[in-house]
C-alpha cells in the first residue's frame, strides 16, 4: 500500500484525520451528557420541541458516531463507548428513570430517533446488544414497538425510520407488521424520479435529504439482521439508482469541499458526505472509491478546517459558526449531530478499498462543468477556474404544482452555488430579491412565484449550453407568522399579480436570463410599479455604504446603490463580496441597476451583497440580462430575440463567441392564463 500522505493528494485526510474527530466530537458531546448518559444535551437555547427531546436527540445521534466507530475497529473500544451508551440506553429505556426517553407515542421525534438506535444496536450487536441484561433488552423491545402500526408517520423519509425499526424488532424476537414494512417500502417506491433521484414525498422536495436519507436508509437496512429475504429482490434497483445519482452528486461539490446550499436542515453540515459512504458499502460501480472519498473527505474538513465543530469539539445550530436563523423548527441543540452520517465510512475497516484507494479529482477539479438533472429541474455549471459548482433552478420549490404559498429561500431561488448563501433573514423569505424574477408593488414588496410549472430543463444541441424555463402565475403573499417552519415557504393570503415566463440559458459562470410579463387575468396587476431581476448574493465584510436606498429595489433595512445607464449604454451593477464578484447586466428591457448590501442574511458573512437590475415591465415582451458569479471578464454575453411572434427565439453570443440559439416559450394561454391584451396593460 502507498503511504499514506499519497493516499490523499486533494484533502490530506486518512481514516486517521477521520477517527480522531469523530473521537473528538464524541468526547466534546459527553460533557454535556445526564448522569447515566441517557441523554446528552449540548448547551443552548432549547429547540422547538423542548429540552427532553433535545437530550433524546443527543443520545441518539452520537450514538450513530459512536457505533460507526466501533464498528469499523471490530469492536475495540478504546473510548469506553460501549459501557457509556450501554447504561444511558439501560436508564433511557426505563420508564421509571428520571432520565427516560421521550417515547414515540408522546412524540413524533421520537420516531426518527428510535431508527438512529435501533440502527446502531443492530451494526454493533455482539458487543453491545448481546451483552445486555435481559431486563434492559426487554425494555428496549418495549419502547421500539411502540411504532408498530402507527399510522402517523409522514409520507416522506420518515418511512425509513419505521423500517429500520421493525425490522430490528424482527430480528430480535420483538413485534413487528409485514403490511407496515411493505407499505411503507411501497411508498419510498412512490418518490422515485429520473435519473436515480428522489422527492422526500409528494412535493418537489429535492435537497441533502435525496442522499443522506433516501438512498442511504436502503442501503443500510438491506445490510440488517434477517433483512435479506426482502431486500435482496430490491437492492439491485437501490443501488441502480444510487448509482446514477452519485454521478450527479460528485459534480455538486465545490473543489474547495463546500455542499450546494440549498434545502432544509442545512445545520446537519457534513451530513451532505452519506450518500458517498453509501456508495462505498453498496460497492458502487459508477463512481470509484477513490472519488467517493475525495468528495466525503473533502466536505467534512471544509466544515472542520472552518470552525464546526468549534474550539470546544461541539456542533452548533449554524454553518461555520452559529448561526440560529438556519434553524427550522425542529431544529434544538443536539439536532446538529446528525452530521454523524457523513462519517459512516469509519464504519469500514482499515483495508476496505474506499480508505486504500488514491483520491481522485472532483468533476470541478478536472475541468468545466455543464450538465442538467432533469428530476429537480436543475442545471450544474462548475468553472474549474474557481471550483464554484452553480445550480440553475427551474423544477424545485418545496412545493406542489399551482400552489400560492412564499417562496422558501432554501428552496425556490432560481439559483444556488457551493459559495453562496440564499438570502434567509426574514425580508428573504417574505420579499424575495437574490436570485429572484419578481414584479413589485407600490410599497416594494416582491412576489413569489412557488407553484410554477417547468417547461424546459436540457442541453442545447451542441451540448455546450443549458437551457431551462419555468412559468409562474407570481403573487403577493401575507405571511401567517404562526405557521411551522419545516423548510417550506410561508403560507398565507395570496394575491396574483400576474404571469412570468422565465428562461435560464447557461454557460460557464453566466447566465442570460429571458423573463416575459403577461398580466393578463391577474387582480393585483394594477399594484405592479416594477419588474426586478436579482442576481447572486455574495459574502461581504464591508458595511453598507451609505448611498441613498431606492425603496423599491429591495428591502427597506439595506443599503442600496443605484444608477440609471447612460444612453446606448447598458444598466450593470457589480457586487464585491469575499473573493467573489456578482455580476448584473441588462440587456434589454431593463433601465435601473443597483446592489443592496444586507446585514446578517446569511451565514457566510457579515454582509451580503446582491446586485439587481429593474424596469417598469412592458406586458407582452421580453426582458432580458445577463447574471454572473465570477463572471472570468468584463465583456458579458449578448443576446437577441428573433422570428414570429409565434415562434420567438434567442441567440446568445458568448464571451468566447461560442454561439446559442434557443426557442422560447409561447405565451401563456387558457382559461387561467387568458391571452394577452393590450388594455390589461394600462
Amino acid at each position: 500500500m502507498r503511504p499514506e500522505v499519497d493516499l490523499s493528494p486533494y484533502t490530506g485526510w486518512t481514516r486517521t484525520e477521520w477517527a480522531a474527530l469523530a473521537d473528538r466530537m464524541l468526547d466534546a458531546a459527553w460533557r454535556y451528557a445526564s448522569p447515566t448518559g441517557a441523554r446528552i444535551t449540548p448547551p443552548g437555547a432549547p429547540g422547538g420541541y423542548g429540552t427532553a427531546v433535545d437530550g433524546l436527540e443527543g443520545f441518539a445521534r452520537t450514538f450513530l458516531l459512536a457505533g460507526f466507530r466501533i464498528a469499523g475497529e471490530h469492536g475495540a473500544d478504546p473510548g469506553n463507548l460501549l459501557e457509556r451508551y450501554a447504561a444511558g440506553i439501560a436508564a433511557g429505556s426505563d420508564p421509571h428513570s428520571p432520565e427516560r426517553w421521550v417515547m414515540p407515542r408522546e412524540h413524533g421525534q421520537a420516531k426518527v430517533e428510535a431508527a438512529s438506535i435501533a440502527l446502531i444496536l443492530d451494526l454493533t450487536r455482539p458487543w453491545l446488544w448481546d451483552r445486555l441484561d435481559p431486563a434492559v433488552q426487554e425494555r428496549v423491545v418495549d419502547y421500539l414497538a411502540q411504532v408498530v402500526g402507527d399510522h402517523t408517520y409522514p409520507q416522506n423519509n420518515w418511512v425509513w425510520f419505521r423500517i429500520v425499526v421493525e425490522q430490528f424488532l424482527a430480528s430480535v424476537g420483538g413485534p413487528w407488521s409485514l403490511e407496515d414494512m411493505e407499505s411503507d417500502l411501497a411508498r419510498h417506491e412512490s418518490f422515485v424520479r429520473e435519473g436515480g433521484w428522489y422527492s422526500d414525498g409528494d412535493e418537489r422536495s429535492y435537497d441533502h435529504y435525496v442522499g443522506w436519507a433516501l438512498h442511504l436508509y436502503p442501503i443500510l437496512w438491506s445490510r440488517m439482521a434477517g433483512a435479506q429475504q426482502m431486500s435482496a429482490p430490491r437492492l439491485p434497483a437501490y443501488r441502480q439508482r444510487l448509482d446514477r445519482f452519485l454521478l450527479d452528486a460528485v459534480r455538486l461539490v465545490g473543489a474547495d469541499g463546500s455542499p450546494l446550499l440549498q434545502g432544509r436542515s442545512l445545520v446537519y453540515r457534513f451530513a451532505a458526505a452519506a450518500p458517498y459512504w453509501a456508495g462505498a458499502v453498496a460497492g458502487s460501480e459508477a463512481v470509484s472509491p477513490g472519488l467517493l472519498r475525495r468528495a466525503a473527505s473533502g466536505v467534512v474538513k471544509h466544515f472542520a478546517d472552518r470552525g464546526a465543530p468549534d474550539e470546544d469539539g461541539l456542533l452548533t445550530l449554524g454553518w461555520f459558526h452559529p448561526w440560529r436563523r438556519m434553524a427550522q423548527r425542529y431544529s434544538g441543540t443536539a439536532s446538529p449531530y446528525w452530521a454523524a452520517k457523513g462519517m459512516l465510512g469509519l464504519a469500514l475497516p482499515a483495508d476496505h478499498p474506499v480508505w486504500t484507494a488514491v483520491e481522485q479529482p472532483l468533476p470541478v477539479e478536472q475541468g468545466d462543468q455543464l450538465a442538467v438533472i432533469a428530476a429537480p429541474g436543475w442545471a450544474v455549471a462548475g468553472t474549474s477556474a474557481d471550483g464554484v459548482v452553480r445550480v440553475y433552478n427551474h423544477g424545485t420549490d418545496h412545493a406542489h404544482p399551482g400552489d400560492r404559498t412564499g417562496d422558501s429561500p432554501i428552496y425556490a431561488r432560481l439559483g444556488y452555488s457551493t459559495a453562496t448563501a440564499p438570502v434567509m433573514d426574514d425580508d428573504g423569505w417574505d420579499s424575495p430579491l437574490d436570485q429572484s424574477a419578481v414584479l413589485l408593488d407600490t410599497l416594494g414588496r416582491a412576489t413569489h412565484r412557488s407553484g410554477f410549472t417547468t417547461l424546459d430543463v436540457r442541453l442545447d444541441d451542441a451540448g455546450q449550453a443549458a437551457v431551462l424555463a419555468s412559468r409562474a402565475c407570481c403573487h403577493w403573499v401575507e405571511p401567517d407568522p404562526t405557521a411551522p417552519d419545516h423548510g417550506s415557504g410561508r403560507p398565507g393570503a395570496a394575491l396574483d399579480a400576474g404571469t412570468l415566463t422565465t428562461v435560464s440559458v447557461v454557460r460557464g459562470a453566466w447566465e442570460v436570463r429571458l423573463v416575459h410579463v403577461d398580466p393578463a387575468g391577474a387582480p393585483g396587476w394594477e399594484r405592479v410599479t416594477a419588474l426586478r431581476l436579482g442576481g447572486w448574493p455574495v459574502p461581504a465584510a464591508d458595511p453598507p455604504t451609505g448611498e441613498p436606498h431606492d425603496s423599491t429595489a429591495g428591502s427597506g433595512t439595506a443599503s442600496a446603490e443605484a444608477a440609471s445607464p447612460q444612453a446606448g449604454a447598458w444598466p450593470v451593477a457589480r457586487a464585491d463580496g469575499m473573493g467573489l464578484v456578482s455580476t448584473a447586466v441588462g440587456l434589454s428591457g431593463l433601465t435601473v441597476a443597483g446592489v443592496d448590501r444586507l446585514p446578517d442574511a446569511t451565514p457566510l458573512g457579515e454582509w451580503t451583497a446582491v446586485p439587481w437590475l429593474k424596469a417598469v415591465p412592458r406586458a407582452g415582451a421580453w426582458h432580458v440580462a445577463a447574471l454572473a458569479l465570477n463572471g472570468g471578464g468584463t465583456t458579458p454575453p449578448h443576446a437577441e430575440i428573433t422570428g414570429p411572434e409565434d415562434a420567438p427565439v434567442v441567440r446568445v453570443t458568448w464571451p468566447d463567441q461560442v454561439n446559442t440559439t434557443a426557442a422560447l416559450p409561447l405565451p401563456p394561454t387558457g382559461p387561467h392564463h387568458p391571452a394577452q391584451n393590450e388594455s390589461s396593460a394600462a
